[in-house]
């Protein structure tokens, strides 16, 4: 995959929200943020682009590769039966096509190897984005949900508290937008519910490297009882 891509693929899964879009002058948050997923969506195809070129390389590969196979072995055959005719003539130029495709065998190896390598790491940045959308997606509509809840309260706050007022709905949207952003970074949250959550994903982790240690030791366990 070409070098800038791959960068691209990176600020769009490491980057909070402005660093995803360039830029977009006098944009709402809402705007911008809608913007980020679109780009994450653009980057994903060209991912999967990319994808589509490696999986027909390496099926032309894995093709050539079990033909001049196939080849190698029948000239083996061929040449046991010219050796028992006595035709030397007839095994030297066996031998001699067996040695062209010897040396071709190691680099179509190496080239299914290859396609291989960059097809699970396509794959592993289309589920990075694919990731990376979702968690954009539902930043997205925290902000609306924010948005809703604003003006709902600014309605039962009435004129007189100044919270119906276009600065009290501007305020509160950009303090909606930056708790988002907070998110998008990976800045720790401040409610309990962010706690809660942290503490979920903090047992969840330490549920699996236990599963990881038992499954290691079973591993060693059943090595040791077979030697």
């Amino acid at each position: 995959m070409a070098e800038g891509l791959v960068g691209r693929v990176k600020r769009l899964v490491s980057g909070g929200v402005n660093q995803i879009v360039d830029s977009i002058e006098n944009a709402t948050p809402e705007t911008v943020m809608a913007e980020a997923i679109r780009e994450v969506d653009r980057a994903t195809d060209q991912v999967r682009d990319e994808l589509a070129g490696v999986l027909a390389n390496k099926h032309l590969a894995n093709t050539r590769l079990s033909e001049t196979s196939s080849r190698h072995e029948e000239l083996q055959g061929q040449i046991a039966l010219a050796v028992r005719e006595g035709r030397d003539d007839l095994a030297e130029a066996a031998i001699a096509q067996q040695l062209d495709l010897e040396v071709q065998i190691p680099v179509l190896e190496t080239a299914v190897a290859d396609a291989v390598r960059e097809e699970k790491e396509l794959e592993g940045y289309i589920n990075a984005l694919k990731a990376r959308k979702r968690e954009l997606e539902s930043e997205l509509a925290a902000f609306r949900k924010a948005q809703q809840q604003n003006a709902a309260d600014s309605a039962v706050a009435g004129e007189a508290a100044g919270a119906d007022s276009v600065e009290g709905r501007m305020r509160k949207a950009e303090e909606a937008f930056d708790r988002v952003m907070s998110r998008s970074t990976g800045l720790p949250g401040s409610g309990p519910a962010n706690r809660e959550n942290a503490a979920k994903l903090a047992e969840l982790e330490d549920l699996a490297r236990k599963n990881r240690v038992s499954e290691r030791l079973a591993a060693l366990k059943a090595a040791a009882k077979d030697a």
